[in-house]
């Protein structure tokens, strides 16, 4: 039997909202692809419903795909320089960093009034949900960045409970220009590794990897958490609550 239960669902909901009523959900791409936005802001959009209304925003003079260290730090700049000039704008309720690795995320946070979720940050509070012990997988065999995410977990108090990433072993940038199909293949098998590590969630570590983990939640039992879906629902929660 599959699920198709959806990673990030609160285990209590706010109040429903009414239409959106010029609230503004901005989605910062840290990378420079319009595509990836323009897919990660519309799968937002869908979570988001008519509670807000989600705008996408990229940022250019970086890479369109991140995959060091390095491409984080060097992305957080502007992450933060796209988030300020968002920020005055007085329908915008929430900001989300749209990358797995949260650039900019807590300068953003340090400089603005109003909430900045990191789609990282919030799939480690959903995978960690219920004390389940939960895993990554991802496109990104980069090892500073899978010691990143493990310190990221440490500072969430979650180090028992991370089993560590598993990896498609591709070349990121060729792995992404191939077909759904492909891409969801060798997703699915580091899916499955991190089952096999005893993870009761996976995440799925990449915010231009939503679509595909969309498409793979129904062939696994255990609750596939999507990065992008589970900031937009904390967002929301966030909006419903001020």
């Amino acid at each position: 039997m599959t699920s198709t239960r959806r990673a990030g669902d609160p285990t209590t909901t706010a109040a429903p909202l009414a239409p959106d009523a010029g609230r503004i959900i901005v989605l910062i791409n840290p990378n420079s692809n319009a595509k990836t936005t323009r897919s990660m802001a519309n799968h937002a959009a869908r979570a988001a419903g008519d509670a807000a209304r989600v705008v996408g925003e990229s940022n250019e003079g970086v890479p369109p795909l991140l995959t060091t260290p390095q491409d984080l730090a060097a992305a957080g700049p502007g992450v933060v320089k796209i988030g300020i000039a968002a920020a005055r704008d007085p329908r915008v309720r929430a900001i989300i960093v749209a990358a797995f690795g949260d650039p900019g995320l807590m300068a953003l946070r340090a400089a603005i009034d109003k909430p900045v979720f990191g789609i990282r940050e919030q799939a480690f509070l959903a995978a960690a949900e219920g004390g389940r012990a939960f895993g990554i997988a991802t496109t990104i065999p980069d090892p500073g960045l899978h010691e990143a995410f493990r310190e990221a977990a440490v500072a969430l108090g979650y180090e028992s409970r991370f089993l560590g990433t598993r990896a498609a072993p591709d070349d990121p940038a060729t792995l992404m220009a191939k077909s759904p199909p492909e891409l969801d293949a060798a997703l699915a098998r580091a899916v499955t590794a991190s089952i096999a590590d005893g993870a009761q969630a996976v995440i799925i570590g990449g915010g231009p990897l939503t679509s595909s983990a969309l498409r793979l939640q129904p062939q696994f039992e255990i609750p596939l958490i999507i990065p992008v879906i589970a900031a937009t629902e904390a967002a929301v929660r966030e909006i419903a609550a001020t």
